[in-house]
Formats: structure tokens, C-alpha cells, sequence
């Protein structure tokens, strides 16, 4: 059975940082790129930041470059996203997702449940 689990995220006064976590189970954790996303209220989910499934290459959101820095552990299948600086604008509800290849060459993709994260000002 595929799991996401996130965790990390809280309230926190603009300026402050936190740190997502996201455990993964269920498939082959080093085959898939890992990614952030978020969906503010009223707002289309968007990407925040991706990371290739060995890690040496990330992609980020405009929003958030030089804020924000995604990681993983692939021993422990695990993602993480430290966020630093944080922005009134960066509240969100956070989520986790895998994008993999299929043995038929079709993406697959997964999701976790998500976990709040609100940026007092």
C-alpha cells in the first residue's frame, strides 16, 4: 500500500522557518521524482519545488528561490522541504507527491494528505 505522510508544518510568524517532512512507503522511493506542492484558499494547486529521483537536480518555484531548499534521503524515503523566510503568502495547505514511470511508460503519480502551514504577519 503507497504512503505519503507529511509532517513539519504549524503555525509561524512571518520571517520563521519550518521543516516538511514527507515518509514514503509502499514503492521504490529512489525510482521517483519527489516534489512540494501547495494550494492556497481560493487557489489552483502549484508547484513549489522538485527534486530528481537521485537527487541531483531541483527545480523551484520563483516564489520561493533562495527561500526555500528540497532535499532527500533515500536510505530513509524520505523528502523534506526546509522553508525559510517565511511569507504571509507562502500559507498553504503542503502537499507530497511521487512521479514515476510504469513498466506500460505511463506516469504514475501519488499524493499525501497534506499538512498546513500558516505565516502570521
Amino acid at each position: 500500500q503507497v504512503q505519503l505522510v507529511e509532517s513539519g508544518g504549524g503555525l509561524v510568524q512571518s520571517g520563521g522557518s519550518l521543516r516538511l517532512s514527507c515518509a514514503a512507503s509502499g514503492f521504490i522511493f529512489s525510482m521517483y521524482d519527489m516534489s512540494w506542492y501547495r494550494q492556497a484558499p481560493g487557489k489552483e494547486r502549484e508547484l513549489v519545488a522538485r527534486i530528481t529521483c537521485g537527487g541531483g537536480s531541483t527545480t523551484y518555484a520563483d516564489s520561493v528561490k533562495g527561500r526555500f531548499t528540497i532535499s532527500r534521503d533515500n536510505g530513509k524515503n524520505t523528502v523534506y522541504l526546509q522553508m525559510n523566510s517565511l511569507k504571509p503568502e507562502d500559507t498553504a495547505v503542503y502537499y507530497c507527491q511521487a512521479r514515476g514511470v510504469g513498466v506500460d511508460l505511463r506516469l504514475i503519480y501519488y499524493w499525501g494528505q497534506g499538512t498546513q502551514v500558516t505565516v502570521s504577519s
